[in-house]
């Protein structure tokens, strides 16, 4: 892949999916991580415990990582901020679901990386900077970290 790692889902984000075309859910990420472990290549994510897509990530064993060209961030802007939970809020953009292997693609994706999920598992707030508690994490939560293998990307 030929990607700036760094700013691919702090400047760019993403989207997160798990599930198949009959049930899934989707949000934006912007925290996220490249890289390799046991000898594998992955995608790190990572999703509070009040988000609807948490579930869907827990109760499946792959999930998708989907990229955007720019002319899509306001569509990402709504599928982070609003919840399955209380709207259709893929009607309220211009992105259309695909399959892909059994688990979610978006049409307009620039690339989509499949992971077959390897490992979770939640932040300790003892182990967290105390900028960052104060930060993210007084009325909410820690994030969970999900560790997928990479299993297939594709570009367009």
């Amino acid at each position: 892949m030929k990607i700036q790692p760094f700013e691919k889902f702090h400047k760019e984000w993403a989207l997160v999916s798990a599930g198949n075309l009959e049930d899934f859910n989707t949000m934006t990420v912007s925290w996220g991580t490249m890289g390799t472990l046991w000898n594998k290549s992955i995608v790190t994510v990572f999703v509070k415990p009040i988000r609807y897509t948490y579930n869907y990530l827990n109760d499946n064993e792959y999930f998708t990582v989907s990229f955007f060209n720019e002319e899509y961030k306001k569509d990402l802007a709504i599928l982070g901020s609003k919840s399955k939970r209380d709207c259709d809020k893929m009607s309220l953009t211009k992105l259309h679901a695909k399959d892909m292997d059994g688990n979610i693609d978006f049409e307009e994706a620039n690339c989509t990386i499949l992971c077959k999920k390897i490992y979770y598992q939640d932040l300790e707030l003892s182990q967290i900077p105390e900028d960052a508690v104060q930060k993210y994490y007084l009325e909410e939560a820690p994030h969970r970290m999900y560790i997928g293998e990479v299993v297939k990307i594709i570009e367009r």
